[in-house]
């Protein structure tokens, strides 16, 4: 669906996909005559289909999967509503309002099941649909596992974008001993409203997010503001390489470790984020760390806080104890293990341990 760098772009909204003979297993009287997709991104998924049969249609179900990162198979199934008949017309809408919305460039494979009044039976082979945003005319760069899209800017700013992506996998891996598990698609729009128009329900403030069960990024980035979508761009790639590293169905990662490795990644703490840090410091307001591991609270500076203390700990645990403990701590955390488990098992300290340590280091 979309094309590489510097080529022009038409995409149909409606794709119709039919089905040939050899497409469906064969069931006696039962014949499929047509199975469309619609995709309208950000909002729905339509199916429907046409099918035929000597004797009265009575049941009509689609099975779907989602192409992502998952511990267990999870395939949907969709009854039809209908009228039987012995030629129906019938579709099912996936509304994203109701479920959440899929990522740009995802894919998912569907297939039919039809029966019968006598008895026949028809199954199709699974189909893939790639569920992309049409809106815009998609120019692609791909280096190594990581594949930028973009629409707006000359290619010297796809290029630097690319190039910040690259330096920060190898910082990355330098300091933690992370990196990529999987490809990765950063898709980079030209400012937040366009950005929001491919979310469902985003919040207002929201300039990038990763999808990381879909090793998939998406980030508003104007031409005029790089610098800073270099540091946003390296937080989200962050998350996701952290993410595919440490997926377990046990347990997720302490938020101030989440967040404290994507801010240590963009490189010096901004700021905005020190001065905060200081005046949480003098008047004794610091978040403890076992507060900081569950998500950080919706006020702005409580907020801004949460992220400079998560990044202050990081740089301790870095800092102090090295790449390799950091890459054990990872791993450690990939096998499902409990907060204060994982630091006890690599550090020695739990996460009020942590938190006592971390006190006399910033006060030094």
């Amino acid at each position: 669906m979309i094309k590489k760098a510097g080529q022009l772009i038409l995409i149909a909204v409606l794709l119709l996909i039919p089905l040939s003979p050899a497409t469906v297993r064969a069931a006696d009287g039962l014949r499929m005559l047509e199975s469309r997709v619609e995709v309208d991104f950000p909002m729905r998924v339509n199916f429907s289909l046409s099918v035929a049969s000597d004797a009265d249609i009575t049941d009509i179900r689609l099975h779907y999967t989602v192409d992502r990162m998952r511990h267990a198979e999870v395939i949907s199934e969709v009854p039809l509503d209908f009228e039987p008949a012995e030629m129906v017309d019938a579709g099912w809408g996936w509304d994203m309002r109701k479920t959440g919305g899929l990522p740009p460039g995802s894919r998912l494979s569907y297939w039919w099941t039809v029966r019968d009044a006598a008895g026949g039976e028809l199954k199709t082979d699974p189909a893939t649909v790639q569920v992309d945003d049409d809106r815009y005319p998609w120019r692609s760069l791909s280096e190594g596992l990581v594949t930028l899209y973009w629409y707006e800017g000359d290619d010297t700013f796809a290029h630097e974008l690319m190039d910040t992506a690259q330096q920060a996998l190898a910082r990355l891996h330098s300091d933690t001993g992370a990196e990529l598990e999987s490809p990765a698609a950063i898709y980079i729009y030209a400012k937040s409203e366009d950005l929001l128009g491919a979310m469902i329900f985003p919040q207002e403030w929201t300039g990038g997010v990763a999808y990381t069960r879909f090793s998939t990024i998406a980030i508003g980035i104007p031409t005029d503001s790089l610098d800073w979508g270099k540091r946003a761009m390296t937080h989200e790639l962050t998350h996701l390489v952290i993410h595919q590293m440490v997926f377990n169905p046990y347990n997720d990662l302490p938020t101030w470790l989440d967040e404290g490795l994507a801010m240590y990644a963009e490189g010096s703490l901004e700021p905005v984020f020190v001065n905060l840090l200081v005046k949480a410091i003098n008047e004794n307001k610091l978040i403890t760390v076992r507060s900081l591991a569950s998500p950080f609270s919706a006020y702005a500076e409580e907020s801004i806080l949460a992220y400079a203390q998560s990044y202050s700990l990081v740089d301790l645990l870095i800092n102090n104890y090295g790449q390799s403990r950091m890459l054990e701590l990872l791993n450690t955390f990939r096998e499902g293990s409990g907060y204060d488990e994982a630091l006890l098992k690599v550090y020695g300290f739990d996460m009020d341990g942590l938190n006592r340590l971390w006190l006399n280091y910033i006060v030094k």
